[in-house]
């Protein structure tokens, strides 16, 4: 199977399926075309949590706080102070970067199930804070409704083709940053980092701001990923943000691949999509995919689509 996955990493793939994809719209009819954009949206989430999880081996349970903050910071600044969409982006990448560092800097130093439960504690404390309408700005359990589509210049982009033009330029821009972070000092401090930390440590490595920054990185991208998420569904609510969503995100992760990007977006198309085309069975999805992670980490605990790393040291 290694081998197999090794032949599917040809140059031509990635311009291959860009080209698919970019002609959705043209093919499909709406609500497919949404599922498509959808896809992205948490295609970049899930890619965020891959950084804190799978390229610095921190176990975060609560990732979906980050994805929560940048859709409601946008929701917010869109309906009551008259923001433009986008440009309500850079506030809430930034917002969720810096709630990622203050979150992550007192908790960094923990291993395993301490970090987990300490990140699960995040995630229980913003949906509460959500559901009782913080500052009086959140709308409550019924969210913010209302929002508005994004717009260059005086072009609106309402329309479902020009949403998923939209979101999926936004995913490909996320996975440009995630191949040059792999090939970055940063990303490969990380990787040894999560494989052998007391080693990073000897060599002078100050592993608790790499981790911190893994963190905010993580964070910013969920946060850009809300962005999205808000714009696409022109609605808000703490229920897209529960404990639930981390779990998901967490565990697609872990059956796709940590640190592997086609790992990442194979287990995001299992998670969102699949069920879409089975709707009739769509609420058994949590049910059927937590047997799956079961039997992945049982049969494969490296995940369905490893690292190309991870790939090589297996062989």
């Amino acid at each position: 199977m290694n081998k197999t996955l090794g032949k599917l990493r040809q140059p031509w793939m990635g311009p291959a399926l860009w080209v698919l994809g970019l002609g959705v719209p043209l093919v499909l009819d709406q609500t497919w075309i949404f599922i498509a954009s959808l896809f992205a949206v948490y295609a970049i989430v899930a890619l965020s949590q891959d950084i804190v999880l799978g390229r610095a081996g921190m176990f975060d349970m609560g990732h979906a706080v980050y994805f929560g903050i940048g859709a409601y910071v946008t929701a917010i600044l869109n309906t009551q102070f008259n923001w433009p969409i986008l440009a309500t982006w850079p506030v809430a990448v930034v917002v969720a970067a810096l709630v990622g560092v203050v979150l992550s800097a007192p908790i960094v130093k923990l291993r395993g199930d301490y970090l987990l439960v300490a990140t699960i504690g995040f995630n229980s404390i913003l949906v509460l804070a959500l559901d009782n309408n913080l500052w009086g700005i959140t709308g409550g359990a019924d969210g913010i409704f209302g929002i508005g589509v994004p717009a260059l210049w005086h072009w609106q982009l309402g329309s479902a083709a020009a949403q998923f033009w939209l979101d999926w330029v936004a995913f490909a821009a996320a996975l440009v940053l995630i191949r040059n972070l792999d090939r970055s000092h940063l990303g490969r401090t990380l990787y040894y980092i999560k494989h052998d930390q007391l080693a990073a440590t000897t060599m002078g490595v100050d592993t608790r701001k790499y981790r911190v920054l893994a963190f905010a990185l993580g964070a910013a991208l969920a946060g850009f990923g809300g962005t999205l998420f808000a714009a696409l569904m022109a609605a808000v609510s703490p229920g897209a943000f529960v404990f639930t969503e981390s779990v998901t995100l967490f565990a697609i992760v872990l059956v796709g691949g940590q640190g592997s990007i086609p790992g990442v977006l194979l287990g995001t198309a299992l998670m969102f999509v699949v069920p879409q085309a089975f709707r009739g069975f769509a609420q058994y999805r949590y049910f059927v995919f937590g047997i799956a992670m079961v039997v992945v980490m049982v049969l494969r605990p490296q995940g369905i689509w490893p690292r190309a790393r991870q790939v090589q040291e297996k062989a």
